[in-house]
């Protein structure tokens, strides 16, 4: 079905009987005396009609704008951190001023950003965050970035599960898939996953990727091998625990994210659990800090600066055609993984 196109402030004027400019004043300046019947005509047209009004919309149209809103998780993050300094990076080649908002990964928080940054006439929204797994707020956010890009504004999401804008998709199942594979091939078959929560739409994927690279080598996952937390060092280090305390540990600990990893790294060190000699490590974004991990890291390494790049020059295109840039991860082997003796 066919979407209806948004009232435009011409049809409320129409509808009200009014010229364009009494119409316009009449919403857009409380402190407007004019006809007290007049002002109830043109309002009670506008709500009659659903017309929301676009205070960005002329600065979006003539391109006056040079600020832009990135939406990410959490900036204290080196996955985010990284990702936006990329964003940055081209945001200057054009002038352009970033404004960064964090949602801790908050529904609530997320949409209400998305409509701060809408009012405040920015030229593009990206948007870095997981998705979450919530229709009612998908279909409010979906309205929101309908709205304001209908409007003239830009929209672009990192990673798949958004329906307005240009997307970069990065290929979460995939490159878990191949970090499976890769300890599998070392002779792991007992396996411990590090994971954050259920509801965002980038951990399902990263472990679907788990479980097919598993089952690719006839190995399920129980219901306790998979533990559910924040993507963040002190979940990992939680999820690090309860995985290993254990009647029989798993040889290798999977996790969903770089910083998840790290903070087990520091449970399994600080408790005496040598890495990789009893347990074997890995995470998933390439941060720089998995470089300088104790043991280093084995991860599924993204070109995080690259993919803020890619977001912010798709920013600067026009919302039609659609463009989908595909980012795959390279799987890192490094001294936190093992063969299994």
């Amino acid at each position: 079905m066919a979407e209806r196109p948004p009232v435009r402030l011409q049809d409320v004027a129409e509808h009200a009987g009014v010229s364009l400019a009494t119409a316009s004043r009449m919403l857009s300046d409380p402190e407007y005396g004019g006809r007290a019947a007049l002002r109830e005509r043109v309002l009670a047209a506008a709500a009659e009609l659903g017309y929301r009004p676009n205070p960005y919309a002329r600065a979006l149209a003539t391109a006056t704008s040079m600020n832009v809103g990135l939406v990410i998780h959490d900036v204290r993050d080196a996955y985010f951190a990284t990702l936006s300094g990329g964003v940055i990076t081209v945001a200057e080649r054009h002038d352009l001023l970033v404004t960064i908002v964090c949602t801790y990964r908050d529904p609530r928080r997320e949409l209400e950003y998305v409509k701060r940054l809408a009012d405040q006439r920015v030229r593009a929204i990206v948007l870095a965050g997981s998705p979450v797994r919530d229709s009612a707020h998908n279909a409010a956010m979906h309205a929101e970035l309908d709205a304001y890009q209908r409007s003239g504004g830009s929209v672009v999401s990192v990673t798949r599960g958004r329906t307005v804008g240009h997307v970069v998709d990065i290929d979460n199942v995939g490159g878990m898939r191949k970090l499976v594979h890769d300890v599998v091939g070392l002779g792991h078959t007992s396996f411990g996953v590090l994971a954050g929560p259920q509801r965002l739409l980038a951990v399902r994927d990263r472990l679907q990727g788990i479980k097919l690279g598993l089952k690719d080598h006839g190995i399920t996952l129980g219901r306790d091998d998979v533990v559910y937390g924040d993507v963040s060092r002190d979940g990992g280090l939680v999820g690090a625990q309860a995985l290993m305390s254990r009647r029989e540990p798993p040889r290798c600990l999977l996790a969903v994210a770089d910083v998840v990893a790290v903070g087990a790294l520091s449970w399994l060190r600080a408790n005496g659990i040598s890495v990789p000699g009893d347990v074997s490590v890995t995470g998933f974004g390439g941060i720089p800090a998995a470089i300088d991990a104790v043991p280093s890291l084995t991860t599924v390494e993204l070109p995080l600066g690259k993919v803020g790049e890619n977001a912010m020059e798709l920013a600067l295109k026009p919302a039609s055609p659609r463009h989908v840039v595909e980012v795959e991860g390279t799987v890192v082997r490094r001294d936190s993984v093992a063969a299994l003796r």
